[in-house]
């Protein structure tokens, strides 16, 4: 890869004849083609439309796919497996522990001080 900080001085003189050349024989094709020289070397930045008839042919495909992917019961996929619940016995017995543990806690922290 040749950088223009690389270049000689000859060959940045050649490489800046050749971009004039370029630009003129460009300004004489506008000329015959009845363009200004700007335009013809812009690319033409036009933004696409959709037409209604497209997006309304996108969204039908859309609630398509949708409605394939949803299951008898409105859930999308393998239905979710239904979440174990926890024993009042269970709740209790943790809760009684972790009473337990603060009470601890705060006794070390008092006895600390």
């Amino acid at each position: 890869m040749n950088l223009i900080a690389n270049l000689t001085p000859r060959q940045f003189r050649h490489a800046a004849d050749i971009q004039e050349n370029i630009l003129a024989l460009q300004s004489e094709l506008a000329q015959l083609l009845g363009t200004s020289p700007q335009s013809s070397l812009a690319m033409p930045s036009r933004k696409r439309r959709l037409s209604a008839q497209g997006l309304a042919n996108i969204r039908a495909g859309a609630l398509k796919r949708w409605g394939k992917a949803k299951s008898k019961n409105g859930t999308v996929g393998e239905p979710k497996k239904a979440r174990r619940k926890m024993s009042a016995a269970g709740k209790a017995r943790i809760s009684a522990q972790l009473k337990a543990r603060w009470a601890a806690a705060k006794r070390a922290g008092r006895s600390s001080l």
